[in-house]
Protein backbone atom coordinates (compact mmCIF):
# COMPACT_ATOMS: atom_id res chain seq x y z
CA UNK A 1 0.00 0.00 0.00
CA UNK A 2 1.35 3.45 -0.92
CA UNK A 3 0.63 6.74 0.83
CA UNK A 4 1.39 10.09 -0.81
CA UNK A 5 1.93 13.43 0.85
CA UNK A 6 1.24 16.43 -1.36
CA UNK A 7 2.56 19.89 -0.51
CA UNK A 8 1.18 23.11 -1.98
CA UNK A 9 2.56 26.64 -2.05
CA UNK A 10 -0.40 28.88 -1.11
CA UNK A 11 1.20 32.31 -1.52
CA UNK A 12 -1.15 34.86 -3.12
CA UNK A 13 -3.94 32.31 -2.79
CA UNK A 14 -2.61 30.30 -5.71
CA UNK A 15 -1.96 26.60 -5.22
CA UNK A 16 1.04 24.98 -6.86
CA UNK A 17 2.24 21.41 -6.45
CA UNK A 18 5.77 21.64 -5.06
CA UNK A 19 6.59 18.18 -3.76
CA UNK A 20 5.32 14.59 -3.68
CA UNK A 21 6.60 12.02 -1.21
CA UNK A 22 5.65 8.34 -1.06
CA UNK A 23 6.20 5.48 1.34
CA UNK A 24 5.42 1.77 1.08
CA UNK A 25 3.44 -0.11 3.71
CA UNK A 26 3.74 -3.86 3.21
CA UNK A 27 0.51 -5.83 3.47
CA UNK A 28 1.21 -9.23 5.05
CA UNK A 29 0.00 -11.52 7.83
CA UNK A 30 1.52 -9.26 10.46
CA UNK A 31 -1.30 -6.77 9.97
CA UNK A 32 -4.11 -7.25 12.48
CA UNK A 33 -7.27 -8.88 11.15
CA UNK A 34 -10.62 -7.19 11.26
CA UNK A 35 -13.56 -9.27 12.47
CA UNK A 36 -15.92 -6.79 10.84
CA UNK A 37 -14.32 -7.30 7.43
CA UNK A 38 -14.10 -11.06 7.90
CA UNK A 39 -17.79 -11.26 8.82
CA UNK A 40 -18.63 -9.20 5.73
CA UNK A 41 -16.79 -11.43 3.29
CA UNK A 42 -17.61 -14.75 4.99
CA UNK A 43 -20.80 -15.52 2.99
CA UNK A 44 -19.10 -14.61 -0.29
CA UNK A 45 -16.12 -16.82 0.55
CA UNK A 46 -18.41 -19.72 1.45
CA UNK A 47 -20.23 -19.35 -1.87
CA UNK A 48 -16.98 -19.26 -3.86
CA UNK A 49 -15.50 -22.21 -1.94
CA UNK A 50 -18.64 -24.25 -2.65
CA UNK A 51 -18.32 -23.58 -6.38
CA UNK A 52 -14.60 -24.29 -6.45
CA UNK A 53 -14.80 -27.51 -4.45
CA UNK A 54 -17.82 -29.13 -6.12
CA UNK A 55 -16.72 -32.47 -7.60
CA UNK A 56 -16.62 -32.44 -11.40
CA UNK A 57 -14.70 -35.62 -12.24
CA UNK A 58 -12.37 -38.28 -10.82
CA UNK A 59 -8.66 -38.76 -11.53
CA UNK A 60 -7.61 -42.41 -11.73
CA UNK A 61 -4.04 -41.66 -10.61
CA UNK A 62 -1.77 -38.79 -9.68
CA UNK A 63 -0.15 -37.21 -12.74
CA UNK A 64 2.89 -34.91 -12.80
CA UNK A 65 4.63 -32.97 -15.55
CA UNK A 66 7.94 -34.54 -14.44
CA UNK A 67 6.80 -38.02 -15.48
CA UNK A 68 7.87 -38.25 -19.11
CA UNK A 69 10.74 -37.08 -21.31
CA UNK A 70 9.10 -35.74 -24.46
CA UNK A 71 5.43 -36.04 -23.57
CA UNK A 72 3.63 -36.42 -20.26
CA UNK A 73 0.22 -37.75 -19.37
CA UNK A 74 -0.85 -34.48 -17.77
CA UNK A 75 0.49 -32.43 -20.68
CA UNK A 76 -1.26 -34.67 -23.19
CA UNK A 77 -4.48 -34.27 -21.25
CA UNK A 78 -4.30 -30.48 -21.21
CA UNK A 79 -3.40 -30.18 -24.91
CA UNK A 80 -6.15 -32.63 -25.90
CA UNK A 81 -8.68 -30.74 -23.79
CA UNK A 82 -7.77 -27.47 -25.48
CA UNK A 83 -8.38 -29.13 -28.85
CA UNK A 84 -11.65 -30.77 -27.81
CA UNK A 85 -13.12 -27.65 -26.22
CA UNK A 86 -11.73 -24.93 -28.50
CA UNK A 87 -12.22 -26.61 -31.88
CA UNK A 88 -16.04 -26.39 -31.89
CA UNK A 89 -15.79 -22.71 -30.95
CA UNK A 90 -13.24 -22.02 -33.69
CA UNK A 91 -15.12 -23.99 -36.34
CA UNK A 92 -18.41 -22.26 -35.57
CA UNK A 93 -16.78 -18.86 -36.02
CA UNK A 94 -14.55 -19.60 -39.02
CA UNK A 95 -15.67 -22.81 -40.67
CA UNK A 96 -12.18 -24.25 -40.18
CA UNK A 97 -10.84 -26.93 -37.86
CA UNK A 98 -7.89 -26.48 -35.52
CA UNK A 99 -5.02 -28.59 -36.90
CA UNK A 100 -2.86 -28.89 -33.81
CA UNK A 101 -2.27 -27.56 -30.30
CA UNK A 102 0.93 -26.39 -28.63
CA UNK A 103 1.16 -25.35 -24.98
CA UNK A 104 4.17 -24.94 -22.72
CA UNK A 105 5.58 -27.31 -20.11
CA UNK A 106 6.12 -24.47 -17.64
CA UNK A 107 2.46 -23.50 -17.80
CA UNK A 108 1.48 -26.64 -15.87
CA UNK A 109 1.68 -25.38 -12.31
CA UNK A 110 0.65 -28.38 -10.22
CA UNK A 111 0.01 -32.10 -10.27
CA UNK A 112 -3.32 -33.63 -11.15
CA UNK A 113 -4.02 -35.51 -7.90
CA UNK A 114 -5.70 -38.87 -7.66
CA UNK A 115 -9.27 -38.64 -6.48
CA UNK A 116 -12.01 -36.08 -6.86
CA UNK A 117 -11.36 -33.26 -9.32
CA UNK A 118 -12.98 -29.84 -8.94
CA UNK A 119 -12.81 -26.37 -10.42
CA UNK A 120 -10.19 -25.60 -7.78
CA UNK A 121 -8.02 -28.27 -9.41
CA UNK A 122 -8.21 -26.36 -12.70
CA UNK A 123 -7.16 -23.14 -10.94
CA UNK A 124 -4.19 -24.96 -9.42
CA UNK A 125 -3.17 -26.45 -12.75
CA UNK A 126 -3.58 -23.15 -14.59
CA UNK A 127 -3.54 -20.18 -12.18
CA UNK A 128 -2.70 -17.75 -14.97
CA UNK A 129 -5.24 -15.89 -17.08
CA UNK A 130 -3.89 -17.39 -20.31
CA UNK A 131 -6.43 -17.47 -23.14
CA UNK A 132 -6.60 -19.67 -26.20
CA UNK A 133 -5.69 -18.12 -29.54
CA UNK A 134 -5.47 -19.77 -32.95
CA UNK A 135 -2.65 -18.79 -35.29
CA UNK A 136 -2.69 -19.45 -39.04
CA UNK A 137 0.77 -20.63 -40.12
CA UNK A 138 2.07 -21.90 -43.44
CA UNK A 139 3.59 -25.38 -43.47
CA UNK A 140 6.99 -23.79 -44.03
CA UNK A 141 6.55 -21.91 -40.74
CA UNK A 142 5.55 -25.10 -38.94
CA UNK A 143 9.13 -26.21 -39.58
CA UNK A 144 10.26 -23.58 -37.09
CA UNK A 145 7.78 -24.92 -34.54
CA UNK A 146 8.88 -28.54 -34.92
CA UNK A 147 12.55 -27.56 -34.87
CA UNK A 148 11.97 -25.68 -31.63
CA UNK A 149 10.35 -28.73 -30.06
CA UNK A 150 13.10 -31.07 -31.25
CA UNK A 151 15.77 -28.89 -29.66
CA UNK A 152 13.91 -27.90 -26.49
CA UNK A 153 14.35 -31.37 -24.94
CA UNK A 154 11.27 -30.72 -22.87
CA UNK A 155 7.76 -32.14 -22.80
CA UNK A 156 5.83 -29.17 -24.14
CA UNK A 157 2.19 -30.35 -24.44
CA UNK A 158 1.05 -31.00 -28.01
CA UNK A 159 -2.05 -32.46 -29.62
CA UNK A 160 -2.64 -33.70 -33.19
CA UNK A 161 1.10 -33.34 -33.93
CA UNK A 162 3.28 -36.45 -34.22
CA UNK A 163 7.02 -35.90 -33.84
CA UNK A 164 9.85 -38.45 -33.94
CA UNK A 165 13.47 -37.40 -33.40
CA UNK A 166 16.78 -39.31 -33.47
CA UNK A 167 19.68 -39.47 -31.02
CA UNK A 168 20.96 -36.12 -32.28
CA UNK A 169 17.53 -34.52 -31.79
CA UNK A 170 17.05 -34.21 -35.54
CA UNK A 171 13.52 -34.74 -36.84
CA UNK A 172 12.83 -38.12 -38.44
CA UNK A 173 9.10 -37.66 -38.85
CA UNK A 174 6.65 -34.81 -38.38
CA UNK A 175 2.95 -35.22 -39.09
CA UNK A 176 -0.20 -33.26 -38.33
CA UNK A 177 -3.36 -35.33 -37.96
CA UNK A 178 -1.50 -38.31 -39.40
CA UNK A 179 -0.33 -36.57 -42.58
CA UNK A 180 3.11 -35.20 -43.56
CA UNK A 181 3.33 -31.44 -43.25
CA UNK A 182 2.49 -29.68 -46.52
CA UNK A 183 4.81 -26.70 -46.91
CA UNK A 184 2.21 -24.72 -48.85
CA UNK A 185 -0.83 -25.46 -46.67
CA UNK A 186 -2.16 -23.13 -43.98
CA UNK A 187 -2.40 -24.77 -40.58
CA UNK A 188 -4.45 -23.48 -37.68
CA UNK A 189 -2.43 -23.85 -34.50
CA UNK A 190 -4.08 -23.38 -31.12
CA UNK A 191 -1.86 -22.02 -28.38
CA UNK A 192 -2.09 -19.45 -25.60
CA UNK A 193 -1.63 -15.70 -25.78
CA UNK A 194 1.58 -15.86 -23.72
CA UNK A 195 3.31 -18.13 -26.24
CA UNK A 196 1.90 -16.24 -29.20
CA UNK A 197 3.63 -13.13 -27.89
CA UNK A 198 7.00 -14.90 -27.71
CA UNK A 199 6.85 -16.54 -24.30
CA UNK A 200 9.38 -19.37 -23.75
CA UNK A 201 11.24 -17.99 -26.81
CA UNK A 202 8.58 -19.32 -29.18
CA UNK A 203 9.18 -16.70 -31.84
CA UNK A 204 7.87 -18.84 -34.71
CA UNK A 205 4.26 -17.67 -34.28
CA UNK A 206 5.10 -14.34 -35.92
CA UNK A 207 4.74 -13.32 -38.64
CA UNK A 208 1.58 -15.25 -39.48
CA UNK A 209 -1.34 -15.26 -41.91
CA UNK A 210 -3.90 -14.36 -39.26
CA UNK A 211 -4.74 -14.52 -35.56
CA UNK A 212 -8.04 -15.59 -34.01
CA UNK A 213 -8.73 -14.65 -30.39
CA UNK A 214 -11.34 -17.00 -28.93
CA UNK A 215 -11.86 -15.18 -25.60
CA UNK A 216 -11.67 -18.59 -23.95
CA UNK A 217 -9.32 -19.18 -21.04
CA UNK A 218 -7.43 -22.46 -20.86
CA UNK A 219 -8.61 -22.85 -17.27
CA UNK A 220 -12.24 -22.54 -18.38
CA UNK A 221 -11.66 -25.15 -21.08
CA UNK A 222 -10.36 -27.51 -18.39
CA UNK A 223 -13.41 -26.91 -16.20
CA UNK A 224 -15.80 -27.37 -19.13
CA UNK A 225 -14.14 -30.69 -19.96
CA UNK A 226 -14.07 -31.92 -16.37
CA UNK A 227 -17.84 -31.44 -16.26
CA UNK A 228 -18.29 -33.76 -19.25
CA UNK A 229 -16.14 -36.72 -18.22
CA UNK A 230 -16.44 -39.21 -15.40
CA UNK A 231 -12.84 -40.39 -14.99
CA UNK A 232 -9.56 -38.80 -16.10
CA UNK A 233 -6.95 -41.38 -17.08
CA UNK A 234 -4.42 -39.77 -19.47
CA UNK A 235 -1.35 -41.66 -20.65
CA UNK A 236 2.13 -41.03 -22.01
CA UNK A 237 1.95 -42.05 -25.66
CA UNK A 238 3.93 -41.86 -28.90
CA UNK A 239 2.98 -38.35 -30.02
CA UNK A 240 6.54 -37.17 -29.38
CA UNK A 241 9.28 -39.77 -29.03
CA UNK A 242 12.97 -40.30 -29.62
CA UNK A 243 14.17 -43.34 -31.58
CA UNK A 244 17.63 -44.84 -31.23
CA UNK A 245 19.37 -45.15 -34.58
Amino acid sequence: MLYFLVFFNCKNQKSHLTKIEGSRITINDSLPSSSEIEDFIKPYKAHIDKDLDSVLAYSAETYSKTEGTFNTAIGNLMADIVYEEANPVFKKRTGFDIDMVLLNHGGIRSILPQGNISARTAYQLMPFENSIVVVALKGSQINGLTHYLSQAKRAHPISKLKLIIDDNYDIIEAKIKGKPIDQTKTYYVATNDYLYNGGDNMSFFQPNDSLYVLDYKIRNALIDNFKKVDTLSPVIDDRFIQKNQ
